[in-house]
């Protein structure tokens, strides 16, 4: 007999006027059935007006369902006084009625699959994904001479696994399917990808390596230097377009060396292969360029040092720092002979081969190099400081900002190739903070650290610090 229209302060409001008018129509009905009681018992016409009684009641109960139907406004016992939902559909992610029991959770997919090219076979696959409630978010396709391979960004439920998929694909005529799982990054369409990596490159030509990694996904990229006069062509059978080979693509380098990708658990195709030599053509068109940015840093002492990108043209620097090292410093460094240091300052400041970092001092003398090495699929660092600028800080701080550099490219773990007895590059490694692995052979001490998922928090918690002394850490 009590309705609730709102709610106030979290407990339910009644209008005591319906209170009353529903007491006055329960009064008014029990005075009609008295009235209708007397008629039947005493009048000579009862049964006739008991029939018609009845019909009334049956007419107003159903004009009341009606009415209360239509113009009805008790809401229902948890209303809180919000506007009431859109009878309409919503589109998009909100919908929930949409979603089945079990799919609140979505995963995303990336799959590659070759169909006959012909009329319909898109159309078919397309229909055995949406059989399993897969959303297709974006489709790439590389023709071939024999089929085309489509490229899907899947969006599935949480319960359809990777075999369901591809089962469901192989019988609506997919063949050579590959699938693993994707992340947000891969939700940026090729067009916008493809671009922002030719940006990247034209800034930096240590970008290059980088760039073709996220363009083609997990593999392994080896550049191989030009030879020195004499000493025969590297680049001889590889024609300056190229060669693609299944899952080897083989390109010409813009020194004159060759760029080898390899990626064995997917063939390349086509258009990958013409991407990838088109951000090589820009490389070689942009000519040798290094970011000229550099931070100064304050030492403990109060000296300032300058930290920036180096590369070749830093070599000569770089051999004046080597004669004014000792042999022993030198030897911890490059494990070979001395004499053989200066041999490798092309290599190390080639930004084709990695990132170095130079310290500066205000007179502009360098006396520290940091190197950041890409070695196939691995990544190696080094460093070496000069005898005079030693046990400063200098060394930490080159390994941390080489480390973010790493991490930045996506690199899993760095490692460190020394001696036993460099208790600097130790100590260097072991300041990061992170996880770390020692394998020691022959005298030969190999650190190698684990960058994810402990690194991010590692380098802000360095940045932080950084910030609040004002100076070198």
């Amino acid at each position: 007999m009590s309705d609730v229209t709102r709610a106030r302060h979290g407990r339910p409001v009644r209008h005591w006027r319906r209170d009353v008018v529903e007491l006055a129509a329960l009064f008014t009905a029990v005075a009609a059935a008295d009235t209708v009681a007397q008629l039947v018992g005493h009048g000579p016409n009862g049964p006739a007006l008991l029939v018609i009684s009845a019909v009334a009641l049956v007419a107003t109960a159903g004009f009341h369902l009606w009415w209360s139907r239509r113009h009805g406004h008790a809401p229902p016992a948890d209303d809180t006084g919000a506007r009431p939902p859109s009878a309409e559909r919503q589109a998009g992610p909100s919908d929930r009625a949409a979603v089945r029991p079990g799919e609140a959770d979505s995963a995303l997919w990336r799959l590659r699959t070759t169909v006959r090219d012909e009329p319909g076979s898109l159309a078919a696959l397309c229909a055995a994904l949406a059989g399993r409630r897969v959303d297709i978010l974006s489709l790439q396709t590389h023709p071939l001479a024999e089929g085309t391979v489509d490229e899907f960004l899947l969006r599935a439920p949480g319960t359809v696994e990777a075999p369901e998929i591809t089962r469901a694909v192989a019988r609506a005529g997919g063949s050579g399917t590959w699938i693993e799982r994707a992340d947000a990054h891969d939700l940026v369409d090729a067009p916008t990808r493809v671009l922002s990596l030719a940006t990247r490159t034209a800034l930096d030509a240590a970008e290059l390596p980088l760039a073709l990694r996220q363009l083609l996904g997990r593999c392994t990229i080896r550049s191989l230097p030009a030879p020195a006069p004499g000493r025969g062509r590297v680049a001889d059978g590889v024609p300056v377009e190229g060669v693609l080979e299944d899952t080897v693509m083989r390109l010409r380098a813009p020194e004159g060396g060759v760029i080898t990708v390899e990626r064995p658990y997917l063939p390349f195709t086509p258009t990958e292969f013409a991407r990838a030599r088109a951000l090589v053509e820009l490389d070689a068109r942009l000519g040798p360029r290094v970011p000229r940015s550099g931070d100064v840093l304050t030492l403990p002492e109060g000296s300032d040092i300058t930290v920036r990108r180096a590369d070749t043209q830093d070599v000569a620097a770089a051999r004046a720092m080597h004669e004014r090292c000792s042999p022993a410093t030198l030897a911890l460094r490059y494990h070979g002979p001395v004499g053989d240091a200066d041999r490798y300052l092309n290599h190390l400041l080639s930004p084709r081969f990695g990132r170095t970092l130079a310290v500066q001092t205000a007179s502009g003398r360098v006396v520290a190099l940091g190197h950041l090495l890409w070695d196939g699929d691995e990544t190696e660092v080094a460093l070496l400081v000069e005898d005079a600028w030693q046990r400063r800080g200098i060394g930490g701080e080159l390994l941390r900002r080489l480390v973010a550099m790493a991490a930045e490219a996506g690199c899993e773990s760095v490692y460190a190739v020394t001696q036993s007895s460099n208790t600097g590059m130790v100590a260097a490694m072991r300041g990061l903070g992170l996880p770390l692995d020692y394998q020691i052979e022959e005298g030969t001490l190999v650190i190698t650290a684990r960058l994810a998922p402990a690194a991010t928090g590692a380098h802000e918690a360095y940045d932080r610090a950084g910030e609040q002394h004002g100076g070198l850490l």
